[in-house]
């Protein structure tokens, strides 16, 4: 069993995923600082200075030690643009990878040319039969 396992995980599909489960994780704070420290600050302050992350719809008020309820459209509209940027970026490089894998096909070698038919064998030599009579007369 420990055999099966370990050729289970020393398989290039295995591995490749976790190597892109990795980089997922450390691209994903790159593109959390991206989006909350480069590309919000610019849309807020061109919107009369909005944070985003700060825009709530308030449930209920806070009393005494229980907290706000809110509804956090600001973080909702972060996430939705960080998702957007790392869609594009995912599709920008598998398109790319499918691009640079098809000018690395070998192109195709031309099928041999197919065995005639025995049918075609026939009216081949039909016609060869009919051509040395057409020289004979």
């Amino acid at each position: 069993m420990l055999k099966e396992f370990r050729e289970f995980v020393m398989r290039g599909n295995v591995l490749d995923l976790a190597v892109g489960f990795i980089m997922g994780a450390a691209f994903t704070g790159v593109v959390t600082s991206l989006v909350n420290d480069v590309i919000m600050p610019p849309i807020g302050l061109a919107l009369g200075g909005v944070d985003f992350s700060n825009i709530v719809i308030p449930l209920k008020a806070a009393s005494g030690d229980a907290a706000a309820v809110t509804i956090n459209i600001g973080v909702f509209i972060n996430t939705v643009i960080q998702f957007l940027i790392i869609a594009i970026v995912v599709f920008l490089l598998v398109r790319s990878v499918n691009t640079m894998m098809k000018r690395l096909e070998k192109p195709a070698a031309p099928d041999a040319p197919a065995e005639p038919t025995t049918e075609e064998k026939l009216l081949t030599a039909i016609n060869d039969l009919s051509a040395a009579i057409r020289v004979q007369k």
